[in-house]
């Protein structure tokens, strides 16, 4: 299986950093390779320009941001050659930090 890059947005950064440790343990859980890292939403560009983003994800305090990040991921490609997925994280499974649903989540996105 590929591995795949997740990118998770915050505020700064900090919030999604223990959902960002749960979704490291169910990928491992499911044998899946997988970088999984948050940041804050103003460096988002410089992880996309120095990256090759699989799926990006937005906390739901930053929801508002989804059409600005629309236009940053206009044009790029993640790894498996198709337009970089952008979703905003169910606001049950955040605030559960449920890692595995966040991951399922992702890899939906991913594969879809």
């Amino acid at each position: 299986m590929a591995k795949y890059t997740i990118m998770l947005n915050c505020s700064a950064g900090m919030s999604t950093s223990l959902l960002v440790t749960k979704m490291q343990a169910a990928a491992k859980e499911k044998g899946i390779e997988a970088d999984i890292f948050a940041t804050a939403a103003n460096e988002a560009r410089n992880e996309l320009d120095s990256k090759t983003i699989d799926c990006v994800l937005l906390g739901p305090q930053v929801r508002y941001m989804e059409g600005d990040f629309k236009n940053m991921l206009e044009g790029r490609k993640n790894s498996l050659g198709n337009p970089i997925p952008l979703a905003v994280i169910d606001m049950q499974a955040y605030g559960m930090m449920d890692g595995k649903k966040v991951l399922d989540q992702a890899l939906s996105l991913i594969e879809d």
